[in-house]
């Protein structure tokens, strides 16, 4: 193999890797975003629970307080 080819094939080599470095960029900002979105959705999703169960809560307090208003 002649020195331009060789010289031709690491440089290819060298961008291929220098591409590689910044789609890992990439894959790790969106699984960054990802992770960051996923927290935020749980917490929503704690809340929700959190709202669901004292309206539940209050419908039965409220259905105990009438079943002894009644008696």
């Amino acid at each position: 193999m002649d020195d331009e080819r060789v010289i031709k094939l690491l440089e290819e080599i060298r961008d291929l890797q220098r591409q590689h470095v910044e789609n890992y960029k990439d894959a790790l900002a969106n699984q960054r975003e990802s992770i960051q979105f996923n927290e935020r959705w749980q917490k929503q999703n704690r809340r929700s629970q959190v709202m669901g169960l004292l309206v539940l809560i209050v419908v039965l307090f409220g259905i105990w307080a009438a079943t002894l208003a009644n008696r």
